[in-house]
This record gives structure tokens, sequence and C-alpha cells, in this order.
């Protein structure tokens, strides 16, 4: 496979993988650099002599595409940066305790900030209403701290870094599961997590045979609920919002290498690696079609040999990372030594399959799946049982308790033999990743072991003064297939993309590859937006019947939208007889939002004289006095729309910031369009001082109170739709948010004449004072550190 970069794909490697200096100067001037850097990176920790060796297998083995390291390893290694070349992890048991809950909440927070992904499962807390016998007071339950995470990742992202990526889970048993299965029916309610049911063989015995269901948790049964109905629950939901995924998590813990020394109860974000309490997820890929022989020809065939030596290579490329990685925790690092798994996969399966002129999902497809994937995996437990010889076994390896674990019992026997005798350096193997803007680097070739998405699509790119331009890009192997048989040539049967594809082809493809993959497969199923809901169902019953260790499909839907538009053949759409550069459709259709008649402005829209609105009283906990919000309105071709916002409150702390939010959000709403993103920026704000809990849900900051109250507004006028039944998005319950008498609204200047002290929140006297590095009121003994 060439080397060289198409110009979409070039455009991908600088932005996401080009290592440069702080000030922007190049460090990596071509791709070929970027390969050099992460070879000599992991061939740092090989003996001295050996250095050299292994930088060039390393750099080999990465040239033309053929080893895709994941992303984390390559933009990373090599750089001195202190990132983690992990690409997730699954974070620790959380305990059910307040400070344990919170020590938690900064590990995952530690562990965002360095790049990487986190898995957590919320089965350990107790549900919402159980008794909190240390203070006499009810749970607020897990979804409840679901909340939390996702403010503190918000936030995270908010700083600077990349959009941290979250999976959390919840057992099919958990008293709190129909609150789990409903919590993102919500708009723009948990967008930093992906949510999976762990779904035990017990439950699907129990929905097969119609029985009753215990929701417990510590043993006490909580309510029994018919197993069927709960398994509805989740079906509905996922065919509706595409979420809660499903976990097999018994037929992951019992096909676990290291079930004799660990137990697995949540994945990372993306769920190819089922992890223990602070598991690492460890990646990377081998590129099948750049190993396909006289590719388009009848003699078209995958080097079985230069698959084996390819494997070997990367292995012990990934065994390197290990010990050159930069850990968030200490604990995730004594984990990952401990067991030195890695996650070595396949990428470009599709591509592969076309240029062998077979057809993604035929019986042909399969048995190509199982034949390159068990080659892989015997090369792979090749690797790693030589490697063991030369630099030892995973530390927690125990020979007797392994080789009788269910995955390796289905290796070769003389494998399993040599393992016996000569220990195995990495406890798991294999794995297949998403591998995104990997595959795009790599000339854009099908990514994992998906289909095709489309043989073109139509890409924004971002340039490097800010501006967009739209790419036209092609499959890589339609592009490859043209550059053979010319550009007016037919595409042959083979080459099908996901919307020629039934459900069961996707099925059938993964549950070929399940068989030879010790951990798991993050493979999307995607549906048409017209499948009925029983076929949809029967989807995941086919997953679990086949031996899939999970199941996550794809269903375009009102609430969710769909995620890429394809290119039509010429990459342009028609208008009024003018052909444009086709927009990509990239994000999630808006929720709630009323789109007819909404005029894009870019000058103010001008202010009449007088104008209708409301005034809405604010009460927040930490201050003894209201804040009191008014909206005014503006009506426009028969419809209200926001004008004008004013923030006030005989609290004069917050005087200086409410005078600038008034002024900043009332900007924004006369310059027209779409502004319901400012309700959505202000309900994401995470005050690091922390929020209050309000009627069982956690309000993050004062400003997120604020935003809710101006929702509130925009669903009154019908400027936004009322989503939550529950909530009417009218403020987290138990908030207090009234409409205001008009003669109550304070004066913000009255009793701060001759004020000597900062006044207090609390009680609003002008008598707080800065001692020992605390505010202290000295009327009412107020006091806030930091």
């Amino acid at each position: 496979m060439s080397t060289s970069l198409t110009a979409f794909s070039e455009s991908i490697w600088k932005l996401k993988y080009q290592f440069s200096d702080p000030d922007g100067t190049p460090v990596d001037n071509s791709i070929q650099d970027s390969w050099r850097r992460v070879a000599r990176a992991l061939a740092s920790v090989e003996r001295e002599n050996m250095r050299s060796h292994w930088e060039s297998r390393f750099y080999d083995a990465m040239e033309g595409f053929k080893f895709l390291p994941a992303g984390r390893i390559f933009a990373g290694a090599g750089t001195g940066r202190d990132v983690t070349l992990f690409n997730c992890f699954v974070m620790g048991t959380i305990p059910d305790d307040m400070s344990g809950i919170f020590t938690h909440l900064r590990e995952a927070a530690l562990t965002l900030q360095q790049g990487g992904g986190i898995g957590y499962d919320f089965s350990t807390l107790r549900p919402a209403g159980a008794l909190v016998a240390g203070v006499g007071a009810d749970a607020s339950g897990p979804v409840s701290f679901m909340d939390v995470w996702d403010s503190m990742c918000r936030t995270i992202m908010s700083a600077g870094s990349r959009r941290g990526a979250m999976m959390a889970t919840l057992r099919c048993d958990h008293p709190d599961i129909e609150n789990f299965i409903l919590a993102k029916r919500e708009a723009e309610r948990l967008t930093n997590f992906n949510l999976s049911v762990l779904v035990t063989d017990a439950f699907m015995h129990a929905v097969d045979e119609g029985a009753d269901w215990d929701l417990t948790f510590d043993g006490k049964v909580y309510k029994t609920v018919s197993a069927q109905d709960l398994w509805d629950q989740i079906m509905r939901a996922t065919y509706d919002a595409a979420e809660p995924g499903v976990i097999f998590i018994d037929r992951i813990n019992q096909r676990n290498n290291l079930s004799y020394c660990e137990n697995i109860n949540a994945t990372n974000p993306c769920g190819e690696q089922p992890l223990p309490p602070y598991g690492a997820c460890l990646l990377g890929s081998i590129n099948l079609s750049a190993l396909i022989k006289e590719p388009f020809t009848d003699k078209a065939e995958l080097d079985l040999n230069e698959l084996a030596r390819l494997t070997a290579t990367a292995v012990r490329m990934m065994d390197n990372v290990t010990d050159v990685s930069r850990f968030p925790l200490p604990e995730q690092k004594a984990e990952a030594e401990a067991k030195r798994r890695i996650g070595l996969g396949v990428t470009g399966l599709a591509d592969a399959f076309v240029m062998c002129g077979i057809r993604y999902g035929s019986d042909a497809s399969v048995t190509m799946t199982e034949t390159w994937l068990k080659a892989l995996r015997d090369a792979a437990y090749r690797a790693s049982v030589d490697l063991a010889g030369e630099k030892g076994s995973f530390p927690a390896f125990d020979r007797d308790a392994y080789v009788k674990t269910a995955h390796i019992q289905e290796l070769d026997a003389d494998l399993i033999q040599d393992i016996a005798r000569y220990g195995i350096r990495n406890a798991l193997l294999t794995s297949i990743a998403p591998t995104g803007t990997i595959s795009l680097t790599a000339n854009n070739i099908s990514s994992g072991i998906e289909p095709i998405f489309a043989m073109e699509q139509a890409r924004k790119v971002l340039m490097p003064d800010g501006s967009h331009r739209t790419d036209r890009i092609l499959n890589n192997a339609w592009r490859l297939y043209q550059k053979e048989k010319g550009l007016d040539a037919a595409p042959p049967d083979c080459f099908v993309d996901i919307q020629g594809l039934t459900p069961d082809d996707h099925l059938r493809i993964q549950a070929a590859a399940q068989k030879y993959i010790d951990s798991s497969i993050s493979k999307t199923i995607n549906l048409p937006a017209d499948i009925s809901y029983e076929d949809f169902v029967g989807v995941y019953r086919r997953a679990f019947e086949t031996g899939c260790k999970g199941a996550t499909t794809y269903r375009p839907t009102a609430l969710r939208g769909s995620v890429l538009d394809a290119a039509p053949a010429d990459g342009t759409r028609q208008e009024d007889g003018v052909a444009e550069p086709m927009e990509p459709v990239a994000a999630k259709a808006r929720v709630g939002l009323v789109q007819d008649d909404i005029f894009y402005m870019t000058e103010p829209l001008e202010r009449p004289t007088a104008l209708p609105g409301s005034t809405y009283k604010l009460k927040w906990p930490e201050s003894d006095h209201a804040i009191y919000i008014t909206v005014n309105d503006i009506e426009q071709d028969g419809r209200k729309r926001p004008f004008e916002v004013f923030i006030n409150s005989k609290n004069m702390e917050h005087y200086a910031w409410t005078v600038a939010l008034t002024r900043m959000i009332s900007a924004v709403f006369r310059r027209g369009g779409d502004v319901s993103f400012v309700v959505e920026e202000l309900k994401a704000v995470f005050d690091p001082r922390g929020g209050y809990w309000m009627g069982g849900r956690y309000v993050p900051s004062l400003l997120a109170a604020i935003g809710s109250v101006i929702e509130r507004h925009m669903v009154s006028i019908g400027f936004l739709e009322e989503v939550s039944e529950s909530t009417g998005k009218q403020g987290p319950p138990g908030m207090t948010i009234d409409l205001a008498d008009e003669d109550e609204v304070p004066d913000p200047l009255r009793d701060v004449v001759g004020a000597s002290h900062k006044q207090c929140p609390q009680c609003g006297t002008p008598g707080v004072v800065h001692q020992e590095g605390c505010d202290t009121c000295l009327n009412c003994g107020w006091s806030r550190c930091g």
C-alpha cells in the first residue's frame, strides 16, 4: 500500500497526530516522521544493543499503514508530553458513601484531563429513596450521581481538553434500572455518557420464560417486575433513542482469561474492552486491506505469512507501550503492569473483502473473517509466549488456572501446551476497536470490522485560518479500484455500503469475529429508520443467541438524528440548477427547538419602545436573598422569541457578573437565530466549589440554575418545545422558581453605601472578612474557603 496521503487524510494527520512545538512549529514534517517518532519511543525500553533493530522493525510495521497504533499512541509517543498512551480506563469500584463517591469523581477528572476515556459501573450505589442511616436522609440514587460526573466531564472539556468519553453501566437487577433506562430520553442530559445495561443470563432466561424479576440491592428486594416488561423498556428506549446499549456480562466473565482473579462489571466507552477496576485499554489494529495480494483479481488473497509476521511485531510494540506510557493514577499503572493486557485488532476488513471480490455478510465473508481472525489470534498468542520466554510472564499469571479458562481451552493443543510450559507475556491480546480518525488518516479505509460506510462522502475540514472547506472523499478500496479500472468503471456487486446491508449481515460478521477475540468488539449495527420494533428486538435476541458479548445498534430517529451523509456520485447537490459543494450532516438533530420561521441574522434586532416579558424569582440555597430574572420577548412573524434578559438581587456579591451576564445574553438574543444554545451552555457550567442537591438532582452551579429559568421561559412562549413531562423543562424538581411580583424586585444598590466589608451571600450584611484563607461572615458565621 502506498505511503502517500490524500489531501483529506493529510489534513487529518496534521490536525490529530502531527507533533509540533508549543509555538506551532512542526517537529513531524511528514507522516513518516510520526512513524519514526513512535517507533523510536517504543523501542526505547528494549535492550540497548537491540534498540536500533526494533526501531527499524516497528517503523516497517507502520509504514504503508499496515499496523495502526491507536490514536493516543500515534499522537503522544515520543513527544514528552504528560499524557497517557492508553485510550481508556475502567475506574475503581465506587463505594456507597459520599466521601468515596467524590474521591472517585476526582480520580475520573484526573484521568479525563490526561486524555483517557473512562467507564464506570454505578451498580454499587444504593437506589433513590433508600435510607442513608448515618445522616437520616434518603439516597438520591446512582442516576443523580451520573449527573455529577457528566457536569465534571463538561468542565474538563471546557477547560481545553478534548471531549471526554464516559461509559456508565448498571445491572439489570438494580432497583433504579428503570430510571437508568430512561435517563437520556431527556434532551441534553448525560450527553458525555454512553449507557449500557449489564444483562445477565438469568435475566434473559426469565424473559424467555415470562417470569418475574426481582430488583435488589444489598440483599433487599425493592421491587418485583415482569422480566419481559423490563426487557421491553430497554428495547423501546434503544429503539427510540439509540441507548442504552446491552452488555451480556455473564458471557464476558465466563470467557475472560483472568476469570480466576478478577470480576468485570464495566467496559471502556466504546465497549470493546471489558475491564476490571482500574483496568486500562491499550489498542492497535492491523490493516487487513494492506495485506491483500493481487487485489481486484481472481487470485486476490490475504497474505497469511505477512499477517503472522506483522502480528508478532505489533504484539511487541503494544507490550512496550505499557512500559513507556504515563498513567493518570498509580492504581491504573499497577493494574496494567500486573496483567499487561493489550487489545490488538483489525481494521479495513470490509475493504479487504471487496479487494477479494467478497460481499460483506455473505457466507464467504463469514468464512474469511473466521480464517483471518483465527490466524491473527494464534499468531498473537504465539508471539506473547515467545515474549514471555525473553521478558517473563505477566505478574498475575497463574499457570494452572490460566490454561483452564474457556477461551484458552479453544486454542490449538500445541499452543496451550507451550503456554503451560513457557508462560505468556500478556493476559489478553485481542480486541476490535473503532478506528475512527486512524482509518481516515490511512486514506479512509473501512473502520474496524464495520462495512464500508459509503463509497463517497462529503466531509467538512477545518482550515488553519478557522474557515471550513468541504472535501469529497472516497473509500480507499473504491479509490484504488477506480485508479486501476478507470473512473468510469462500474463497481462490482461486492462493493456494498451500509445502505445495502441487512441487520443479519452485520450480526454474522460480529458473531464470526467474536469467536476469535478474547476481549470484545466495538461494532454498530446500522438499521433503517423504518425497521419495525419487533424486527429491532430480534437483532438483540440473535446477538445473544450467536455468542456476541454485547450489541449496539444505530437507527436514525427524531431524538438522535443521523450521523453522516453519503455524497452522491459527483459529490454535489443540485439547488435551482446550480451545483454546490455538498455539506455533511455531522451533528445530531437539536431536540426541543421549534425550528420553523427562525431567522438567522447578523445585525441586532431593533428594540421597540415597550416589550412584554416575565420576571422569575429564583431561590438559591447559598443565599438568603432571591435572584430575579426578567426575560423580555419580541414578536416576529406571529411568534415570540426572547429578546433580552435582566438579572437582579439584593446580594451584591453577584452584582458584577450578573450585569456582565445580562449584557452578553441580551446581545446574543438580539441577533436572532437559534439562541437555545445559551441555555445549554449555562446549564453545563460546573462550580468548582460545588453545587447543590435540589429535589433529588444535582444542580452544578447558580449559572446552571439561571439557565433552567431561561429555559422555562423559552418553553412558556413556545420558542422551545416542552420535552419532559416530569419537569416541564422548568428546572430541577425542588428548585424554587416562581413568577415574581413587580414590587418585590430589589434595587441593586440599596443598603451598600458605607459598607466596610464584603457582603455576605447568606445573610446579606456587609460583614465578610478574609481570615486564614477563608471568607467568614462576622454576622451569621457563614464561611467559604479558597
